[in-house]
């Protein structure tokens, strides 16, 4: 599996950063069999990867994500587990026959700025 995500990073130009297994993902389970899968990484904390992950169209329901150890990904979104290495401020979009990957900084913006 680290072959894979190695692979994905070397393709992008990204520094490889996978996640701990222990860490959670923030996902929207119920979303998944919807596409396209989207999947957008934010800084790790408090023991998150970082990652949310889910189908189809966003909501801002409070349940919308919920948390899940990223061991568990290869059995509930293994389409996803080749780019969990991509650092903070990249997304991805899956759909049949189609990826697209790209870096967004706006991710990575600090919440207190222009306070």
């Amino acid at each position: 599996m680290s072959d894979d995500q190695k692979n994905i990073c070397q393709r992008f130009g990204a520094e490889y950063m996978p996640p701990e297994a222990s860490q959670k993902v923030g996902i929207s389970l119920g979303s998944l069999e919807n596409l396209p899968l989207h999947a957008v990484r934010l800084s790790p904390e408090n023991g998150t990867s970082g990652w949310y992950i889910y189908g189809g169209e966003y909501s801002t329901d409070a349940d919308f994500y919920q948390p899940l150890h990223v061991a568990h990904l290869v059995q509930r979104c293994p389409n996803i587990v080749p780019y969990l290495a991509l650092p903070p401020g990249w997304r991805v979009l899956l759909a049949p026959n189609y990826e697209d990957v790209w870096f967004d900084g706006g991710l990575l913006k600090d919440v207190t700025e222009g306070m």
